[in-house]
């Protein structure tokens, strides 16, 4: 089965980072269901939520496939001047990350979008994200993706049951 360069595959591509293609049978969208796809392990799932305050401004938020964003964690992260945060809608999703709603990768933001990751992803040596394509997801070195995302570390999230 052949699939879609993705623009998220050119980035690792050009910063040397070796990734594994995991493919779908099907669109997955929930990560229960893209675990099962990919055969991962929840806890290693990337969800990327991307996330907008009252002056629509953006940040992308990273945890766990078993965890919660933790929107107040997030706001006391970015500082003072952002205000109530909320989910994007589908449309400033794909405006902002270029990903469609369910294939968003941490990857390739804008300069202008903070991108935090949960200090729990690195406890896991290689995680799955999104490729951009809601066929395809992609393993990858935990390391490498935070070093390519240029994200910074910090407690956004709460375990779920």
């Amino acid at each position: 089965m052949a699939f879609l360069h993705t623009r998220i595959m050119a980035i690792l591509d050009g910063q040397g980072v070796v990734y594994c293609l995991l493919p779908h049978s099907a669109p997955a969208f929930t990560v229960e269901a893209a675990a099962r796809t990919r055969g991962v392990a929840r806890e290693t799932m990337v969800k990327s939520i991307l996330l907008r305050d009252r002056t629509h401004r953006f940040v992308l938020a990273c945890v766990a496939g078993d965890a919660r964003v933790d929107l107040q964690a997030v706001r006391d992260c970015l500082g003072g001047t952002w205000k109530r945060l909320t989910f994007a809608n589908d449309e400033e999703i794909e405006a902002v990350t270029g990903c469609p709603c369910g294939a968003v990768a941490p990857i390739g933001m804008p300069e202008d979008v903070p991108v935090l990751f949960d200090e729990a992803l690195t406890r896991h040596e290689r995680v799955s994200i999104s490729s951009g394509d809601l066929m395809l997801g992609l393993e990858l070195d935990a390391a490498n993706l935070l070093r390519v995302a240029h994200a910074r570390l910090a407690r956004i999230a709460t375990r779920v049951a």
